[in-house]
């Protein structure tokens, strides 16, 4: 097996794994949790706001440790961590435990994501690194498509279902253990990036387009719950076709290649923009709301695609540093945005805030990559091809 191959399988169930389980699966099942612990709106809140934290640090002490300790340590610790929060989740005998597990659980998708792209870089020829690393971030949307089925399946056994995730994140450390390999995802520099003009339209581009995801990730639940006849089944099938329609970003390096970063990035601004309108603007009808699902799924995880080639371009010789800037960005203008459109939606209705939002999302384009890296002393020296440095270096 090649490997590209063996590291993006690895990569995409691993990723399927932190997001789609260990993250997102909580808020499927979060009425019947309710039911069993009493949580409450408060409880509730805490512990979303603690899961975000958690992402935050576990993100930037990724990038750190794969630099110091190599991607298959870090890779295979973000697995072993998920699967001890969602063995906790299912273990819970009180709310204030279940809270603890939960942004132990969250946080291994900070973890998960900066060694991927180091492996991909150490370990993959630099003509495939950009389809590798985009194919792998689409393994979120695979974790999100199945989240659904689970939890229709299983009937509110959360417990049942946070123990089987628990197991197949136990397998999936054990592949990355063996799949990824140990050289580290940086050239010893070390040290906060150089925050320079090329760094800051990255920056802008991912803050914008988090904050204008929110409508959707945040809200989305709520924006069709206020059609007549929409039932909780209608938002579990919305909440799929989201993430099966996420797959297409697997096809974001591809895109890339052929047709460049920017132009790229403002083409799916612009259809996630469409999407989020489909969903929340309260007159498509409901086979329109989930092609507009789709589409927005789609569109979403192709963007973080092309911010996660954006980013590793830029850094060249510190990958997962690239990555960490990009997606730390993201949750922070999510972290921004949520309550914003929260506030725009009790002011001024579903099809103002959407329509608001989508307008945010196209902003995003504005900032454009350009073809210049960013900080000189991330350039690989003349003649060496990107990746030397991370095959090259200790285990």
């Amino acid at each position: 097996m090649s490997p590209a191959l063996r590291i993006g399988a690895t990569g995409f169930g691993l990723i399927a794994v932190c997001y789609g389980f260990a993250r997102f699966a909580f808020g499927m099942f979060l009425p019947q949790i309710d039911a069993d612990l009493g949580l409450g709106a408060t409880l509730s809140g805490l512990i979303a706001g603690g899961s975000f934290l958690g992402y935050c640090i576990a993100i930037v002490a990724s990038a750190w440790a794969t630099e110091r300790f190599g991607a298959r340590s870090v890779a295979t610790a973000a697995a072993v961590v998920a699967a001890a929060g969602m063995a906790g989740i299912a273990l819970a005998p009180s709310a204030p435990l279940l809270a603890v597990a939960v942004v132990l659980a969250g946080s291994s998708t900070g973890l998960a994501s900066p060694p991927m792209a180091a492996a991909v870089s150490a370990a993959v020829r630099s003509a495939r690194q950009d389809a590798t690393n985009t194919a792998i971030n689409a393994g979120t949307s695979a974790g999100v498509a199945l989240t659904g089925p689970v939890a229709l399946a299983l009937a509110g056994q959360w417990r049942l279902a946070f123990g089987a995730f628990a197991i197949v994140a136990i397998v999936l450390a054990a592949a990355a253990w063996r799949a990824l390999p140990a050289a580290r995802g940086g050239d010893g520099a070390g040290g906060w990036p150089t925050l320079d003009a090329a760094v800051l339209r990255l920056i802008g581009a991912c803050f914008l387009m988090g904050a204008a995801s929110t409508a959707v990730w945040s809200f989305g639940g709520q924006l069709v719950a206020l059609r007549p006849g929409w039932d909780s089944a209608g938002t579990g099938l919305l909440w799929s076709v989201i993430g099966a329609g996420g797959i297409a970003g697997a096809w974001a390096g591809a895109l890339v290649a052929r047709f460049g970063l920017d132009d790229v990035h403002r083409a799916f601004l612009g259809l996630m923009a469409a999407g989020a309108v489909a969903v929340g603007s309260g007159f498509a009808s409901p086979p329109l709301v989930l092609a507009g699902g789709a589409l927005f799924g789609a569109a979403y995880v192709m963007l973080t695609g092309v911010y996660l080639v954006w980013g590793v371009r830029a850094f060249a010789q510190r990958p997962a540093t690239g990555l960490m800037v990009g997606f730390l960005t993201i949750a922070v203008g999510q972290t921004v945005g949520a309550p914003l459109f929260g506030a725009l939606l009790d002011m001024i209705g579903a099809v103002g805030a959407v329509t608001s939002f989508a307008a945010i999302a196209l902003l995003s384009g504005l900032f454009s990559a350009g073809g210049a890296r960013t900080d000189r002393r991330d350039h690989p020296p003349p003649g060496r091809p990107v990746g030397t440095a991370q095959r090259a270096a200790p285990k």
